[in-house]
């Protein structure tokens, strides 16, 4: 079974998080900050994942903390859980509509961490979310996961479709990226014989 359960503690957070990579879409989230909820549970149900998140930070400094160190433990779950990696499809990508939005996120569990993020959004809040809190959110997961992700928003005007469209199309990338391929089963996915 591909599953993980990770505790970290910080002076600033006390995040324990468990992932389950061949999941139903389950959740139990809860960081204090109820937008970067709903943006995980949507997360954890279009890719299947079943994911239990629990983080006590510091918001009364500042929302960063919160946000960073939750896709910290993301990234140290998918990593754990993953183990060698072997028989992964490794990369995937996904278009998708939110409505009016279009985005796109493509994404290589390569073992080398990159982010491109381009989300056009424009105000400062969307719901009870500091919005450029959401590009240090999935530095945290690439650095963690061993992974590259390109994620950007096209066009749209809700900035709150535009946020909901990346985490789906990060989500239905992720899915694929971890699904075995049977024929590979064995193999690591990739020439150099590591990862």
């Amino acid at each position: 079974m591909r599953a993980a359960t990770i505790e970290r503690n910080t002076k600033e957070t006390r995040i324990r998080g468990s992932l389950k990579v061949d999941g139903r879409g389950r959740y139990q989230v809860s960081t204090g900050i109820r937008f970067l909820d709903h943006m995980l549970e949507l997360f954890a149900k279009h890719g299947g994942f079943d994911l239990t998140l629990a983080c006590d930070g510091d918001l009364d400094v500042d929302q960063h903390h919160t946000v960073e160190d939750a896709g910290i433990v993301l990234g140290q779950l998918f990593s754990k859980a993953l183990g060698d990696r072997k028989g992964i499809n490794r990369a995937g990508y996904f278009v998708l509509p939110m409505d009016e939005t279009l985005a796109v996120a493509a994404l290589d569990l390569g073992g080398r961490p990159a982010l491109v993020y381009k989300d056009l959004v424009k105000v400062r809040l969307v719901g009870d979310l500091q919005t450029e809190l959401v590009e240090d959110f999935f530095g945290g997961f690439v650095n963690h996961a061993g992974a590259n992700l390109h994620v950007k928003v096209l066009y749209g005007r809700s900035n709150h479709h535009k946020i909901e469209a990346v985490f789906k199309c990060f989500a239905r990338a992720l899915r694929y990226a971890c699904s075995k391929d049977t024929r590979l089963r064995d193999q690591l996915p990739s020439t150099k014989g590591l990862l």
